[in-house]
């Protein structure tokens, strides 16, 4: 496993399920084409699994 992941929000939160939205914003994201680092844990795997269709992730 990498030590920190680089996520990029590509899709919109418009018309998502607050808790979705909940999510996003709790891992910092808040425009399209944002992009945060957070370490690769079991915490972020959740959070990143949360929101799939709406993230892409790289492995740093």
């Amino acid at each position: 496993m990498a030590e920190k992941l680089k996520i990029t929000l590509i899709k919109s939160t418009i018309g998502q399920v607050p808790k979705n939205r909940a999510t996003v914003a709790a891992m910092g994201l808040r425009k399209i084409n944002q992009t945060v680092e957070l370490p690769d844990n079991a915490s972020t795997r959740g959070q990143i699994q949360k929101v799939r269709h709406m993230v892409k992730v790289e492995e740093v």
